[in-house]
């Protein structure tokens, strides 16, 4: 089923995002009017370090008007892949490199208005970097065991859907490598 673009405008281009409004095509043959958001695509990684606890990060997210606790994650720079990007944006965001990084997925953003994608990583064995703050990005790094993050994620006190799925991904990971089934 063809859901043909009859027309298109750009309603707002700023520093990170744009919108355009389309008009499309209906399978009844009526048209309707759909809002996109155009954002680059993200990585985002879940870096575990040597004791199993889950690395955080806590920032300031303007939309939700509060302190958000959530793995690392970063958009792509100009030509730069997934796996580059995760690996830049777990040492700028914590201060550590990673010594092992599985892909997990990538999944859109908001899939109703947004196309951004959202590619996942476990990153394991970190070791020390240097931790390369942007000028308008003031991080706290927090450390939580997997079964405090699993906690928080169903206590409501971790709500980022990012984070929610990276911490979902590793304790399959952790199920897996047990040998154990999952639930």
């Amino acid at each position: 089923m063809d859901y043909d673009v009859v027309k298109s405008e750009k309603v707002f281009e700023g520093k990170i995002l744009k919108v355009v409004r389309d008009e499309i095509a209906m399978p009844d043959g009526d048209t309707a009017i759909r809002e996109i958001v155009i954002k680059n695509n993200a990585s985002a990684i879940v870096p575990v370090d040597n004791d199993g606890n889950i690395i955080l990060v806590r920032q300031y997210r303007h939309p939700a008007r509060d302190m958000v606790l959530e793995i690392p994650a970063g958009t792509f720079e100009i030509h730069e892949d997934p796996y580059e990007c995760a690996v830049r944006e777990l040492e700028e965001e914590t201060g550590y490199k990673a010594g092992g990084i599985t892909y997990v997925n990538w999944t859109y953003a908001s899939v109703g208005i947004c196309t951004e994608r959202i590619y996942l990583y476990i990153a394991e064995n970190l070791q020390p970097g240097t931790q390369k703050l942007d000028k308008d990005e003031f991080i706290e790094i927090e450390k939580y065991s997997l079964s405090q993050c699993l906690d928080m994620i169903y206590d409501g006190t971790i709500r980022d859907s990012k984070t929610v799925m990276g911490i979902l991904a590793y304790a399959g990971l952790v199920t897996k490598r047990k040998g154990t089934k999952r639930i």
